[in-house]
This record gives structure tokens, sequence and C-alpha cells, in this order.
């Protein structure tokens, strides 16, 4: 004999029981039926289940269909309301709110926007959100797979069993959504994914996961990142009015855990950084904290460039918490604070973004276009309207939700072309036949126009390497966008000349004066990075030629050299200490070298040429354009020395700049000088504060109204062994 119609199918209860029905907000929860209300409910380990609105009326009874756990019966609900559930069993009772009574989150609004690729606010819609819905507390979980038969949510909150928390699809966009009632903050998650054919996929990491557990665990955190006080408004208003190429940015590259340890070689935490590093960046005189990748990431050893958690401050150093207040400090301190984001390319572990849905969905299918052979990782499918709005929504995420003031921007030469790293016949030309990743160029443009038209004062820097045109050059007007570009060309150049034995340099003096035909083509960061110290090409000191003494004196000169060339400045840790082996992550700096007078002079001196770069606008103000810059002498050869001057653009003194790069003293030498007048001698390199021989011109030298190498004036002055000179004019 047949039951009442409101009785579910042997076939449904088994699905939900097994958890393989793909719509259960069709039949669990509360139903009508007719003019009956049913409740179902799928509770593993419960004996007897009574159903009860939110303020415990109890509205029935329901009865269990087999052993599994599923229960229906009919009910009187004041309305279509949430229900709970009180529950038992031979070990005693509890209670459970009912997902599958609530009612959904996101709206048409929503989907419109994800689906054309256009919602800007992704992370307040995607991932896990503390709320209240519908009288209840607890966490609203969505995310993107289209092509999964099933996706539900498992975590602490329902002992990891996936079949508890099977999630609502939204039609339009292939977004999955389910509000878990009594979900709470701090609970590990992970989707449980059906792909296509009901292929169970391994626990996926949530890809807008705002935390994570500590490596080598792998789940998401349920984390709120909009309680904190931020104290920084004066800061960010001030930072909006800035034109960043025209005010001093001085960074210092930082591998946060490497920087310094703790006891028992341990992670500082990010208070502790707060605390340690930013002090210490104020009184180096860096303007600008650079952090090598903190998102999360599932490997030490890759430092963060093979990120798993795009939205997450790694777990390492602490909670979401502790980096906005590692920000919010460095912010106090006037110091900025810059990423690393790595939107070029994803790591493949099976908890990832690689085949999510149990399809190419991030990465293209093809590997031709999918795959990176440099680092074994995919590559995102930056065609994909929902996978470009993905990592768009991430930048603007750094940018308003930690204040970030900016992002540098990794690999984007493996974005650009499509052949990058290939051979002939290993890539797919465009739909031109080109090389060029068309669909990843307006990817970063979209990027960069955004970020800068909603966080005024932030500012992206493209690790590039090639000649690709207009990296640096507004989207209107063709180009990319980006604030700032790299300048790889000249970290190779005069790191190469710097290896050479002093007596040949006169052989390639062209490395130290090429850059300046083109340093004005794009907005440059000058970069002595963390690349250049690892993987056996040894500490930048050991990279000078010579004896100890001429090693540091060289690396001294060189230093200053950087700072007074055109263009913003990037120094790894360690270098403005002379580290004497290079970087490796497993370990803190070697800061017991500053009990050494050599390494505590390096020190020295990169303090004063922050200071001085930061004081004297001519050496700052015109970083990227032309008339800031002009040779003094560019031909000597013979005796390795460049001379050059810096204007501020608008009658402020000028900075005349003099190298010496053999270790011999040149007395009496003839400086031209685009004024007559005193100058006062603000940087010697030389000088025994910085472990130098002490050579020098008593602070001051005087310029003649007698013309020389086409200058108005000139002054004759002591040009010490392996040095470099920064001298400004007493007049305005």
């Amino acid at each position: 004999m047949a039951g009442p119609k409101w009785v579910l199918s042997e076939s449904a209860v088994e699905a939900i029981a097994l958890g393989r029905h793909n719509n259960p907000f069709d039949v669990l929860g509360l139903q009508q039926s007719g003019k009956t209300w049913v409740a179902r409910c799928f509770v593993p380990h419960a004996e007897e289940v009574t159903a009860c609105t939110l303020d415990g009326k109890e509205i029935g009874k329901l009865a269990p269909r087999g052993k599994d756990g599923f229960f229906e019966g009919q009910v009187t609900p004041p309305g279509r309301v949430p229900l709970r559930y009180h529950c038992r069993n031979g070990g005693g009772a509890w209670e459970v709110t009912d997902a599958y009574s609530f009612g959904p989150v996101l709206g048409p609004m929503d989907d419109y926007y994800i689906g054309e690729g256009n919602h800007l606010r992704l992370d307040d819609k995607l991932g896990a959100h503390l709320i209240q819905h519908e009288g209840a507390d607890g966490v609203h979980f969505a995310v993107w797979a289209p092509n999964a038969e099933r996706v539900s949510v498992s975590g602490d909150f329902n002992s990891w069993d996936g079949r508890i928390h099977v999630m609502r699809r939204r039609l339009d966009t292939g977004v999955w959504e389910i509000f878990v009632p009594g979900a709470t903050e701090g609970q590990g998650y992970k989707f449980e994914i059906l792909g296509p054919g009901g292929v169970r996929l391994p626990l996926k990491s949530d890809p807008f996961g705002f935390a994570a557990e500590l490596r080598p665990n792998t789940a998401s955190k349920v984390a709120r990142i909009d309680g904190f006080t931020w104290t920084d408004a004066g800061y960010l208003a001030e930072r909006s009015r800035r034109d960043q190429r025209r005010v001093p940015m001085s960074i210092y590259e930082v591998h946060a855990g490497s920087w310094r340890r703790g006891r028992d070689n341990r992670f500082l935490s990010y208070d502790e950084l707060a605390a340690q590093l930013i002090s210490y960046v104020t009184d180096m005189g860096f303007t600008h904290i650079e952090l090598l990748p903190v998102t999360e990431h599932p490997f030490d050893p890759s430092w963060g460039y093979q990120p798993t958690g795009l939205f997450a401050p790694t777990s390492r150093f602490g909670d979401p918490a502790g980096f906005a207040r590692f920000v919010d400090k460095a912010h106090a301190a006037g110091i900025g604070i810059i990423l690393d984001w790595v939107p070029a390319h994803f790591p493949t572990d099976e908890h990832g973004l690689a085949h999510f849905d149990g399809t190419a969905l991030y990465e293209h299918a093809d590997p031709r276009q999918g795959y990176h052979p440099d680092w074994n990782t995919a590559i995102y499918n930056f065609g994909r309207r929902e996978v470009s709005s993905f990592l768009l929504n991430n930048a603007l995420f750094w940018c308003g939700k930690y204040h970030i003031d900016g992002l540098r921007v990794d690999a984007v030469a493996s974005m650009l072309y499509l052949d990058y790293s290939r051979k002939e016949g290993e890539w797919v030309p465009n739909k031109h036949g080109g090389r060029e990743n068309l669909e990843a160029i307006s990817f970063l443009q979209r990027v960069n126009h955004e970020v800068y038209g909603q966080h005024p004062g932030v500012v992206t820097i493209a690790e590039e390497s090639t000649a690709f045109p207009g990296v640096s050059k507004p989207t209107n007007s063709g180009g990319l966008g980006f604030g700032f570009k790299w300048n790889m060309g000249f970290m190779h150049d005069t790191l190469n000349y710097m290896k050479r034995d002093a007596i040949h340099r006169k052989h390639h003096h062209n490395d130290l004066t090429f850059g300046l035909l083109y340093a004005f083509t794009e907005n440059f960061v000058l970069p002595l990075s963390h690349d250049e110290v690892v993987h056996g090409k040894g500490s930048l000191l050991s990279k000078m030629s010579g004896d100890d003494w001429q090693k540091f004196a060289t690396l001294r000169a060189y230093l200053a050299f950087m700072w007074a060339y055109p263009g913003k400045k990037l120094l790894f840790m360690g270098q403005e200490f002379a580290q004497w082996t290079e970087w490796a992550d497993s370990r803190g700096l070697d800061w017991h070298l500053l009990d050494g007078l050599p390494h505590l002079g390096m020190q020295s001196l990169v303090r004063d040429l922050n200071k001085t770069y930061t004081r004297i606008p001519a050496l700052h103000a015109r970083d990227c354009e032309g008339e800031g810059f002009e040779w003094l002498i560019v031909d000597d050869y013979e005796n390795s020395v460049f001379a050059w001057a810096r204007h501020a653009g608008d009658g402020k003194r000028p900075v005349a700049i003099i190298s010496n790069f053999t270790p011999v003293p040149r007395e009496n030498y003839i400086l031209p000088l685009p004024k007559a007048g005193r100058w006062h001698e603000v940087i010697n390199t030389d000088a025994q504060s910085y472990w130098g021989s002490g050579r020098g011109n008593f602070g001051n030298i005087e310029a003649r109204p007698e013309p020389s190498h086409g200058k108005p004036a000139s002054a004759q002055l002591s040009l010490p062994p392996l040095s470099t000179l920064y001298f400004v004019s007493e007049q305005e």
C-alpha cells in the first residue's frame, strides 16, 4: 500500500544518505506538500529527532527512515521558518539547527555581476563569512564550481562529514552556497566536490579562504577580517595625494620567515615583526617594506611563490588580525607595505585550484597554454572572465581589506608571452598569429586600472625582464598601466661590471653608461633583489672583485652609485650590512656580523644613503624624468670614473655625484659642475666611519667659473679609491 504523498522516495533517501543528491534543498528542511508541512533531516547517529522552531517551540516528532540518520514527519510550524532539531541516542542528547530550512544569502544581482565578471567585491560574497541570517548566527559558505555534480562543505562543525551540508547550486553562475548555522570563527573546513561523472575529488581548500591551517595541514579556517580597528586614516589620506614618481621610494625587500628568527629557530610572529622589523626599517631610513609573498603556501622553500591561498595571510606568522596590526603599525611609522603578488601561475597541489571541480577550471586545459615548464605549475586562464575576476578581486582585496600600499607583480614576462620558456611547437599563437598573450595583457591592464582607480596612492610594480613596450605607461594610451617596472638591465649590467677586476673595468665602461639610454622610457625601480643572492650566486659582497678591503669598498661605492642613479631603490635584506654568505630561507640573517667594523660601516652607509636620498629633492624628485639627470663625465674610460648631476627641476639645489671604480686615489681631479660656488660633500663612501681609508675633501669643494667638459664651472677634488662622493650646491 502506497504511503502519503509527502513521504520521500527510497531512491532520494538513499541519495541523501550517500551524499549524492545534487539538490537537497528540494527535499530537506521544511517542505510543503499540498496543505501539509513536512520536515526532513539527515542527522547521522541520531535515534530520535524532534522538530522545533528556533525559539524552542516543539512542532512535531520525526520518524527514522532506515538506520542511516534520515528522518521525516509532519509538523505544524507557524509558517516557513528555520528549524532546530532536538536529537537523542543512547549516548545523550544534542541540538542541530537545520541549514536546509534557511533561504539563500546571495541574490540575483550577485548572480548578474558574478556571471558578467564585473563583481568587484567578490570577497564579500564568496568564501566563508560569519553572519546572522534569518535569526541565527553561523557562517555563509560560497564557492565557484560550475562543472561539479555536487559540492558540500565539510569541517569541524559537521565532523568532516561531506553528506551533511551539501550546498545549493545557483544555476546561472555555477556558484554553490549554504548557510551553516552554528558554525563559528576559527573552525576548519574544505569543500567536498563530486566532479563530472560523480568522481569524488580530493578535498579542496577555499579559493577565497581568509585564513588557513598551519602547514602541513591544508584546511581553510573561518576567519573574521572586517572587525579590525585601523588607525591609519591620516596616513592613507596623505598617501592619496602623492605623485609616487616624485617622492622617495627606498624599498627593503624582506622574506618574513628568515629576516630574523626567534628561539629554537622559530618564525617571528606578525606582532614580533611589527615590533622589530618596522623599527629597524625606520632607523635605516627605508620608506617601504616589500614582503616576499605572504599569501598562504604549503612549501617553505617556495618562499611563497607557489601560493594556494591567495586571500589568506600565511598562518606561519599568526592570524589575519596579526597581519593587519603589522600593516597598521608600519603606517604609524610612515612605512609603506608592498606585497609580492603572484597571478602568473599556481601550484598543482591536490587541495588547491588545480582541476578544482574536476575540470581545468582556473587553468587552461591545453598544457601548451596551461602548464608552466619552469616551475612545474599551472597557468591561469586569463581569458576566462571568472578567473580574471578572481585575480582582480584578489588585488583589490589586499589594497582594501589590508590597506596595502603596493603590489609587486611577479613574473610578468611569463604572462605576456605565449612562447615564454617554450620551444617551437610547444605553444599556441594568439588569434593574430603572434606570441603576445592578449588575454593576459587585458587582464593586467584591468588590474592596474581598477587598483589605481579605487585606491589612490597605491602603486603597482612589474617584474618584467623584456623590452615589452609601455609597461609603466597609462592604459588609456595603450600601456599596461603599472606604476613602475623593475630595471633588470641595470641590475645585470652593473653587477657584471662590479664582478670584474678593477684593471679590466676600463674595457667595459659602457656597462654603467648604457642604462641611461633607456632610463626614462619607463618608471623604473632599481632592484638588488633576493634573486641575486640565492642558488649559488653568492651574496652581493662576494660578487665584488678584489681582496676583502676592495670588496667592501667596491660594494659601498656601488650602493652609493645606485642610490644616486635615476630610479627608485630596492635592496634585499642582509645586503645593507654586507652579509658574506648567500641568503638561506631556513635561518635568520647573520646579524652577528655587525660586531665587525666593516659590516657596521656598510650598514651606516646605507642608513646615510637613505636619509640623504630622502632629504635632498634632487636625488628623488625626477627619478623618472630625463630633465633630472645630467652627465658631467661619461668618457673617462682609462680611470673608470663617472660623474653626473641630479636636479629636482624646480630650482632646488643640484647634487653632483662622482664614482671612482679603481683602487687608485686621484688627487686634483677636475670635476665639471653646472654652477660655480661652494659644494658640500654629503656622502663619501671612503669615510673612516664606513671602514674606508678616510680620504676626502674636508667637507667642501669650491667650483670656479672655469668651463670643463662643456659645463660652466669646475672644481679640483681628491677622489678616493673605490669610492662614490655626493656634493650638494650651497646655492638654490
